[in-house]
């Protein structure tokens, strides 16, 4: 119990800024539109059942912040066990497990399902461009993070650009899956 209350984050909202609740909204379209495109043929479209639910997992993370509350949780039992002094280390082996799990399991992943991939480019783009940066935001240090929330473009901030790309790709690539079966 004395854990819970230790960890700082709260079931707020993330980003309460008009461009947060854009980029939610924007999560919950994807998702949305994966899920129209799996319910249109089940048997064959267990990619698109899994587009959706990882953009649905997306969006509540983004709305919730839960990546701070896995901080949060990590953190203290650092300090449970004595180790916040050697947090650095376990960043480095969290970073290198991050690399290792994508590095094993995208290739598979990729193998299985390329013949659906080969049909489906831009879902493929919008999903390598939206895990590319989820891993990176995941595992960069101070200074990358520095430019992905001031660095702008056309007024936009890179974060905003780059997240909502992949999240554009992905609910387009569904929308046009959705117009061509018709």
């Amino acid at each position: 119990m004395d854990l819970l209350l230790k960890i700082r984050w709260r079931p707020v909202i993330g980003d309460p800024s008009p461009m947060g609740w854009f980029t939610v909204v924007a999560y919950a379209l994807a998702a949305f539109l994966a899920w129209r495109t799996w319910s249109q043929n089940r048997d064959r479209n267990r990619v698109w059942l899994g587009v959706t639910v990882l953009m649905a997992f997306l969006c509540l993370n983004k709305q919730f912040d839960l990546q701070s509350l896995f901080t949060d949780i990590g953190r203290e039992f650092a300090r449970m066990f004595d180790q916040y002094e050697n947090r650095r280390t376990f960043q480095k082996l969290f970073i290198i497990a991050v690399l290792g799990v994508v590095a094993i399991f995208g290739p598979l992943f990729a193998w299985k399902y390329r013949a659906f991939l080969a049909g489906h480019k831009l879902l493929a783009a919008g999903i390598v461009f939206l895990l590319t940066f989820i891993v990176v935001r995941a595992i960069s240090m101070h200074h990358v993070d520095e430019f992905l929330k001031t660095s702008r473009a056309g007024g936009l901030k890179m974060n905003w650009i780059l997240e909502l790309t992949g999240i554009a790709l992905i609910a387009i690539a569904a929308w046009r899956e959705r117009r061509s079966r018709q």
